[in-house]
């Protein structure tokens, strides 16, 4: 009789980081010096190269429920042990169950997809609406701070990724919203509600810009 291999479940190592939420296609680089996740590192090297990267609550001490694998891009080792790592988000995964603590965390996880969509013209047209408030937010920062600041050439195109690209470049103390985002499973909810955070700050930064305009105009003025 053959054994049949559930491959949506496996074990993985997990790296904790305070307040720190890795998103699938997100580079994150990473300087290794604790012991513990020296050995993690070499043990990952030698299988293959993936870990999973949580986010820690720097107050209770407790891991999120759903986090990111990570794969090594890059490793360079120093003679003292330290490594520098670059790595890249890939699929997310639900922790099913801590298995050990020591030498370093492990668990048992599930990957994670979004559901399939139901309507896709909806879906289209919010990409767009996040599209146009993420130009208008970053238009408006430029203006505001006197910089020139642009959006990349290879923004993603699809939905999804979308969606993602949008989560993981959220700036500030955010990262409890990050981990919201990243636990959605409905790549529409997501962008629906990015598309809030961004309209807020779209009409936040509209508001201190003309504040500013104002001031310098009765500058000039009593000039």
């Amino acid at each position: 009789m053959s054994l049949v291999t559930d491959i949506s479940v496996r074990e993985l190592p997990i790296f904790a980081l305070p307040d720190v939420v890795l998103f699938p296609q997100e580079i994150l680089p990473l300087h290794i010096f604790e012991s513990r996740y020296r050995i993690m590192l070499k043990n990952v090297l030698e299988t293959d190269s993936r870990f999973g990267v949580v986010r820690l609550d720097p107050e209770t001490k407790e891991l999120s429920n759903v986090g990111c694998c990570a794969e090594i891009l890059q490793c360079q080792t120093f003679d003292d042990g330290r490594s520098n790592i670059v790595t890249m988000g890939q699929q997310r995964f639900r922790i099913l169950k801590l298995l050990r603590e020591t030498p370093y965390r492990s668990a048992m996880v599930s990957w994670i997809e979004d559901e399939k969509v139901m309507d896709q013209d909806l879906l289209e047209n919010l990409s767009e609406s996040v599209k146009c408030a993420l130009q208008d937010v970053v238009s408006l920062t430029g203006k505001l701070f006197d910089a020139e600041t642009l959006l990349p050439d290879d923004l993603p195109d699809l939905p999804r990724e979308l969606s993602f690209w949008i989560a993981s470049h959220l700036g500030g103390s955010v990262s409890l919203e990050q981990q919201v985002l990243l636990e959605l499973i409905d790549t529409t909810q997501r962008l629906q509600r990015e598309y809030e955070i961004l309209d807020h700050t779209r009409k936040d930064l509209a508001a201190r810009t003309t504040l500013k305009d104002t001031f310098m105009n009765s500058d000039k003025a009593k000039g």
